[in-house]
């Protein structure tokens, strides 16, 4: 009794069953909040420019873009919902019930399952376009990509359902004590996820990045040395340098989304447990990949910087503005 009269618990009532409140020092605290918070306001504003550029402007309805647009709304609703919610896990003792719990647990898988889906579809895109140039037009159309997106968020939505169905059924039993909200997961459970929602779809997006890479630099070095071959001059034509820079732009983004998820399937096969004390940075590392794709595109896309402008200025309230040429 000594010991627990020296510690605060979360539901002071439950001696026997309650959480300890954080220990963090106040000042440490503080720091750590406003720094994740601002990461969340930064990662909310920055989608929601995607989100509106590419929805406003008519230039920008291609197929990549519609990717990169149902992309940014995932990378939205990790800061507007997730991240929130895992900055108040960290700084204090869970109040919201069972219920809340289990929603933010699926919502968060379902959000990781659509991230890794994309990454899949942009690196197909990619790869149609530079290795299949002539067929590119006719085989990757707007609706076709409108339809695999609502595949994408179907599937995910029903894996991510199946994933968490015992954390659903009965969500206390995921606990060890009141005042805490954990996703609870056996090893061979996590260990098949990572397999399914990582490992396989990591080895798709390898293999066919590295046979873009292959045809570019076929297409280069057939470029410096004046092949006159027929096939090859039609492939250099159809294959336009901006399908190249956007093979290289979006392997960029596919290369920043592994280094931030790495660690958070890692973890899960180790731990199997995401708890408020353990495994936070891994989560946030993982979400921070939705403050890092827009700022690619910044880096990297002239048009989300003109896009951005005409947002900012209020130019898009112009009638007609969505018909600006903003390539």
């Amino acid at each position: 009794m000594e010991i627990q009269d020296q510690v605060e618990l979360c539901f002071p009532h439950l001696v026997n069953t309650s959480c300890r409140k954080p220990t963090l020092h106040w000042f440490e605290a503080g720091v750590l909040n406003i720094l994740l918070s601002s990461i969340s306001v930064i990662t909310v504003a920055l989608n929601l420019f995607v989100i509106i550029s590419v929805s406003h402007f008519r230039q920008l309805h291609t197929p990549t873009n519609i990717l990169l647009l149902s992309l940014a709304v995932s990378d939205f609703l990790v800061g507007l919902l997730l991240m929130p919610v895992e900055i108040f896990r960290k700084a204090d003792c869970w109040i919201f019930g069972d219920a809340i719990c289990c929603l933010y647990s699926l919502v968060g898988s379902v959000i990781v399952c659509v991230s890794v889906g994309h990454i899949v579809l942009i690196s197909v895109d990619r790869y149609v376009a530079i290795c299949y140039p002539l067929y590119y037009p006719t085989r990757v159309t707007v609706s076709r990509v409108r339809l695999s997106v609502c595949l994408c968020w179907l599937c995910s939505a029903l894996y991510s359902s199946y994933y968490v169905k015992d954390v659903l059924a009965q969500p206390e039993r995921s606990k060890s004590c009141y005042g805490e909200c954990v996703l609870v997961i056996d090893y061979i459970t996590g260990t098949i996820d990572v397999v399914l929602s990582f490992t396989a779809p990591v080895t798709i997006i390898i293999i066919l990045y590295m046979m873009v890479f292959v045809v570019a630099v076929s297409q280069a070095r057939a470029m410096r040395s004046k092949v006159r071959i027929v096939t090859v001059q039609v492939s250099l034509t159809l294959t336009k340098k901006s399908e190249l820079k956007a093979a290289r732009t979006l392997g960029v983004l596919v290369v920043v989304y592994l280094i931030c998820y790495c660690p958070y399937y890692c973890y899960i096969v180790s731990e199997a447990v995401l708890s408020t004390t353990s495994g936070t940075f891994v989560v946030f590392l993982a979400y921070f990949n939705s403050c890092l794709n827009p700022v690619i595109y910044a880096l990297f896309y002239p048009w989300f910087r003109n896009a951005v402008k005409h947002i900012v200025t209020l130019q898009i309230l112009k009638p007609g503005s969505w018909g600006v040429n903003i390539l």
